[in-house]
């Protein structure tokens, strides 16, 4: 297992002076950090590659599309650009060493149709991710597929529908994730929804109910971590909370009141609860 801190609690989009930051992360005993992708050029990336090799982090990132790039789109151009997307997303991700290429990047956030997804989309979406999936193996990046609760998305809501997704994809390099957020709202037990995406997982969210600090909310975490040790994961835990220093990303994820004293109780507490509860289900 390895841990990891998601940077979207501090911007989203890293350059040089969040550098410190990391290196604090490194210093709490993090092995990593996900980096959000959302813009920048290969040089960019580059500088950050660099960094993290400096400082002995490993990286996953978590990236999204808009509705100019939606892969269950029924306009083939805009699908085309869905693929352009991912490859670019992809190609940043291998950049920086990064090992899982995260997200809900399957359909457009708060994007809603008033239905549900229809089987047609379900095929879009499934071509669409496996020409991606055919990418990343050749840049030896994992594709892990969001599923969100159906207040921000409407395509993938549960985990039953990401495992019937990544068995469509049918693709070594297409997985799905698990999020104890979006799970909190959507499964009726975690360990069920947990063992019944197994094998099909590769990354997890430790994130509270509140999208503030892991441990003080209402996530059932015993079963969770009881979950995951029985089905061997054996990949990435990273944290995921929200907060309010960045006014655009707190809208997108209607986080309207301080869920936690500072960001620094998120990640050191978080950390060690986190380790705490991997150790008391070995």
């Amino acid at each position: 297992m390895k841990t990891g801190m998601n940077l979207l609690l501090w911007t989203t989009h890293v350059t040089e002076e969040l550098f410190p930051l990391m290196a604090k992360l490194k210093q709490t005993g993090f092995d990593g950090v996900e980096i959000p992708l959302f813009e920048g050029d290969a040089g960019h990336y580059q500088k950050i590659a660099a960094e993290l090799k400096k400082q002995g982090l490993g990286c996953t990132t978590v990236t999204v599309v808009g509705p100019e790039a939606n892969p269950i789109s029924p306009d083939a151009n805009v699908r085309k650009a869905a693929v352009e997307r991912h490859k670019w997303a992809i190609e940043m991700t291998a950049i920086m060493g990064g090992e899982n290429l995260c997200g809900p990047y399957h359909s457009p956030l708060a994007v809603f149709s008033g239905t549900g997804p229809t089987e047609d989309e379900r095929k879009r979406a499934a071509d669409v991710l496996r020409q991606s999936a055919e990418i990343a193996q050749q840049h030896k990046v994992m594709l892990c597929i969001e599923y969100l609760n159906r207040f921000e998305c409407y395509f993938l809501t549960t985990a039953a529908q990401a495992k019937d997704l990544v068995q469509r994809v049918n693709h070594p390099h297409f997985k799905t994730m698990y999020d104890t957020f979006h799970a909190n709202i959507e499964e009726k037990a975690p360990a069920s929804a947990i063992k019944g995406l197994a094998p099909h997982f590769g990354h997890v969210h430790i994130s509270e109910n509140d999208r503030g600090t892991p441990g003080t909310g209402m996530v059932h975490w015993d079963e969770s971590f009881k979950a995951l040790r029985e089905t061997k994961y054996d990949g990435w835990l990273v944290i995921e909370a929200f907060g309010r220093a960045l006014p655009a990303l707190a809208a997108a994820t209607k986080v309207w009141r301080d869920l936690f004293p500072s960001p620094e109780e998120v990640y050191t507490q978080g950390l060690r609860f986190m380790k705490q509860k991997w150790a008391q289900f070995a």
